[in-house]
């Protein structure tokens, strides 16, 4: 589940990017434009994917194992 919200949260990220850089939405031209339903569900996955990801500052034990 870690992953794949990581993985959701990096899309995010980049479509963020591309629109401030660009200004081109990609989720939104792959799915049918932003107030599309697609879109809209895409959107919403990466959101609640983003608040899944919150809990890494509050994770007690490393996220990345160290060895020694």
């Amino acid at each position: 589940m870690n992953i794949i919200a990581l993985i959701l949260v990096i899309v995010g990220a980049l479509n963020w990017g591309s629109i401030g850089i660009f200004g081109y939405d990609l989720v939104g031209a792959i799915f049918g434009g932003q107030l599309s339903v697609w879109s809209r569900v895409i959107f919403t996955i990466v959101g609640l994917a983003g608040l899944w990801s919150i809990y890494f500052f509050f994770r007690e034990d490393p996220i990345v194992e160290h060895r020694d």
